[in-house]
């Protein structure tokens, strides 16, 4: 019985409050995603912000539903620093095919 209480004591429970005001602000986000195109901003914009909202609902989706708001530092940088290595590498790659594209057009014109 002792064991059993002890093994108890060292769960977390999180107030259902957190995930109803974490689920409000995916639905706010949701919301102006939907705006955005619903008032027809102009395209490069649109594709920012709908990215940049979508970014933000899956962070929010990671870290409290998926529990790794309450996870050790060290797991959050196995799941977090992947991807962002992964941007900024596309990020370089972007810049070089430009500059390729830019000498191309140049020079074989």
């Amino acid at each position: 019985m002792a064991q059993q209480v002890k093994a108890t004591e060292h769960e977390q429970h999180h107030p259902i409050g957190v995930y109803l005001r974490v689920w409000g602000l995916l639905f706010f986000l949701s919301i102006l995603s939907y705006l955005v195109d619903y008032f027809e901003v102009q395209e490069l914009a649109k594709r920012f912000l709908v990215g940049t909202f979508g970014l933000m609902k899956a962070g929010l989706i990671v870290s409290y539903f998926m529990h790794m708001r309450f996870e050790r530092l060290s797991l959050i940088y196995a799941i977090v620093l992947p991807p962002l290595l992964l941007m900024t590498l596309l990020g370089i790659l972007a810049a070089e095919g430009d500059n390729t594209a830019w000498l191309r057009q140049l020079f074989f014109r």
